[in-house]
């Protein structure tokens, strides 16, 4: 789904549950089209602490999502500095070995294979 209607369908459902909790807080009756002075007082008053309320909230999850980044971002440096270190050390081990048998190799006498002019012993 595109972020933006992601984002509308978000801010609707919000503006819906505010609306209904709202009215059905405030509104006494149905018998006037304006709001009364008193159902005008409370729709505002419940309009504006939701408001605050959610400011509030989204406030403390920036806050917490942005320190949980933080964690992961160096869970992910600290696990490629790792695998850095371990490819490191398998290549050292690895050359090490090639020195090795490197080393094996030329010391070692390897029987020459007979040939014609050999074989009349």
């Amino acid at each position: 789904m595109d972020s933006n209607l992601r984002n509308l369908k978000d801010f609707l459902t919000l503006y819906n549950k505010v609306t209904e909790l709202c009215f059905s807080r405030c509104v006494d009756n149905l018998n006037q089209r304006e709001l009364g002075g008193h159902e005008d007082t409370c729709v505002d008053r419940c309009v504006t602490k939701f408001a605050r309320f959610n400011q509030s909230m989204m406030k403390v999850y920036v806050d917490v999502q942005t320190t949980i980044n933080t964690k992961r971002m160096q869970e992910v440096e600290e696990n490629a500095r790792k695998l850095e270190q371990q490819q490191k050390e398998d290549r050292q081990r690895e050359e090490q070995t090639q020195k090795e048998a490197a080393a094996a190799g030329t010391s070692v006498l390897t029987p020459i294979p007979p040939t014609a002019g050999n074989l009349s012993m």
